[in-house]
């Protein structure tokens, strides 16, 4: 079954409603990942069309921009990611847009940009735990695993377990920081993140998307409780 697109009017009255807000930051709360990403990538378009610059995309992983590149809310925003995935710099009329990861080792591309051509960012994190993860990934290593294993050594000579070093942007600005490294030069953010919540950045919702809460056949589902047929059957 394909992707059901977002309703034109709620697109544009959102897209609408990202342009008139002053706020600097912006934190998209609610639970409709794929619709979210339609609205603030529509936002962003025009944004570039008016202001151009560099753009910034900053996804949780590669596994869930793919996941964007099929199920986006709208044509454009599927097709403009599908060839993104691909070159992660795209050229759109006067302006580019780059793409990189939570992961560190991806934000070479984005490093080189000059700040001051850098206009905006769009931050998206996944509302659940990916198990397709790089296990080189410090993000998702316990303790244990960051302990050196495989050096034999005589057993006296081992004081403490040897533990690698944290990333300095993790020890900088902390677990957010994916936003915190942009929020420090980008001048506006919008980030798309369930569950979470940031110092500096003001959540924003949507009327027509409805809070995470129903009922079915006369009993009242939790708040906490998440349906699986919720995003991908939209």
């Amino acid at each position: 079954m394909g992707t059901r697109n977002i309703e034109k009017e709620n697109l544009y009255e959102s897209v609408k409603q990202l342009l008139e807000c002053e706020i600097p930051h912006v934190h998209l709360p609610q639970q409709k990942l794929f619709t979210l990403f339609s609205i603030a990538f529509q936002y962003m378009l025009y944004r570039s069309s008016n202001e151009p610059g560099a753009y910034i995309l900053r996804v949780e992983d590669s596994y869930l921009a793919e996941k964007l590149a099929r199920k986006a809310k709208d044509e454009t925003s599927r097709k403009f990611m599908a060839r993104l995935l691909h070159t992660r710099k795209l050229r759109f009329e006067r302006s580019s847009f780059y793409l990189d990861y939570f992961n560190l080792q991806s934000w070479s591309l984005t490093a080189d940009i000059p700040r001051e051509k850098v206009k905006a960012a769009l931050i998206v994190k996944n509302t659940s735990h990916n198990p397709l993860i790089d296990e080189t990934d410090f993000r998702y290593q316990t303790q244990s695993d960051m302990q050196v294993t495989d050096i034999q050594v005589p057993e006296e000579a081992v004081e403490e377990p040897v533990e690698a070093p944290i990333p300095f942007a993790v020890k900088e600005f902390g677990p957010h920081y994916y936003l915190e490294t942009l929020k420090s030069f980008v001048p506006n953010t919008i980030t798309i993140a369930y569950g979470e919540n940031f110092d500096g950045v003001e959540p924003v919702k949507f009327g027509f998307i409805p809070e995470p809460q129903e009922t079915l056949h006369g009993v009242k589902i939790a708040r906490d409780v998440q349906l699986t047929d919720s995003e991908d059957e939209d």
